[in-house]
């Protein structure tokens, strides 16, 4: 795990890469989509996708996730933050330490 430091700096990089991840799932996804024909098949799968609670469900945060967010709050107001391409060459550093 990285350091406190690392950690609190790394917050934003770590919700890029979510976001990048889920973009790319829901691009395959349709890419997928597109090249199926069998309509049982899309129906079924617009059923389940249909009846499926996106949105509507309640995420509960740990105390431990709820005190990094607030610290990743507190780095953007105070202006604790690095650039992705500081992140990576500091990553780099540290990959080649070990």
């Amino acid at each position: 795990m990285l350091l406190l430091e690392n950690r609190m700096k790394s917050t934003i990089f770590v919700e890029r890469n979510v976001m990048t991840a889920t973009d790319n799932i829901r691009n395959s996804i349709i890419d997928k989509l597109l090249t199926i024909s069998n309509k049982d098949y899309l129906t079924a799968l617009y059923q389940l996708v249909d009846k499926s609670a996106v949105g509507n469900d309640m995420v509960k945060l740990s105390e431990e996730q709820i005190l990094m967010l607030n610290m990743s709050d507190e780095d953007i107001k105070n202006n604790r933050i690095i650039s992705q391409d500081e992140l990576d060459q500091k990553d780099l550093e540290w990959l080649k330490s070990l």
